[in-house]
């Protein structure tokens, strides 16, 4: 899909496929997960835009480059910090905020009880993890906090999406890219991806 991009990594394939599967354990879907969002953390990274510079090896000048922006990662909790679990090996210098997002029960829409986010957000990549990309409710609404907090350069990372969730933030964001491992079939009538692999933050955290 349009301003989607899919991760075909053998390794992230194989890592999906064990969170997918019904018998994989608190452990190993852990496991699994924190190793998938490093690889898509990689792919999300991948065209970031660049400063060059010089450096000094033990031998002479040699060129080299490094990301123009710091980059701020924005678990959504809970689930989303299962995606973020091994990302100083990748990114150590990022920035870890947090946003915690839950459904109002009264309204169905998902409200913000969280945000730990740094100052002067403009001037970071910002990149959002969470593993469901289901109606994109919670994605738009924390693209529009960060938003309003002044953040100009946004990522969206998933485990998973469903085509409705990937239209409806294309809409609401329509220049932010999207990287998933893979576009599911569609919704259910209670909104969770199908086939998908049921609730990412119970099987992530065991209850």
């Amino acid at each position: 899909m349009k301003g989607c991009n899919v991760i075909g990594h053998p390794l992230a394939q194989q890592a999906l496929a064990e969170m997918r599967h019904r018998d994989t354990s608190v452990e190993n879907f852990r496991r699994a997960l924190g190793q998938l969002g490093l690889l898509l953390l990689a792919e999300a990274t991948r065209n970031l835009p660049v400063k060059s510079k010089r450096v000094r090896t033990p031998l002479a000048m040699a060129p080299a480059s490094a990301p123009a922006r710091p980059i701020a990662l924005v678990p959504i909790l809970r689930a989303g910090q299962g995606m973020v679990s091994l990302a100083d090996h990748l990114l150590p210098q990022a920035v870890h905020a947090h946003l915690g997002m839950a459904r109002n029960e009264d309204t169905l829409q998902p409200e913000c009880y969280l945000e730990k986010l740094p100052p002067r957000l403009g001037r970071y990549e910002v990149i959002v993890c969470d593993p469901m990309l289901a109606t994109a409710g919670s994605a738009i609404a924390a693209g529009q906090l960060l938003t309003q907090r002044g953040a100009c350069h946004l990522r969206f990372v998933h485990a998973l999406a469903a085509p409705e969730g990937i239209r409806a933030l294309r809409k609401a964001f329509p220049q932010a890219p999207i990287f998933t491992a893979a576009i599911d079939a569609r919704l259910n009538e209670q909104g969770y991806i199908v086939p998908g692999l049921g609730d990412a933050g119970d099987r992530c955290f065991g209850c």
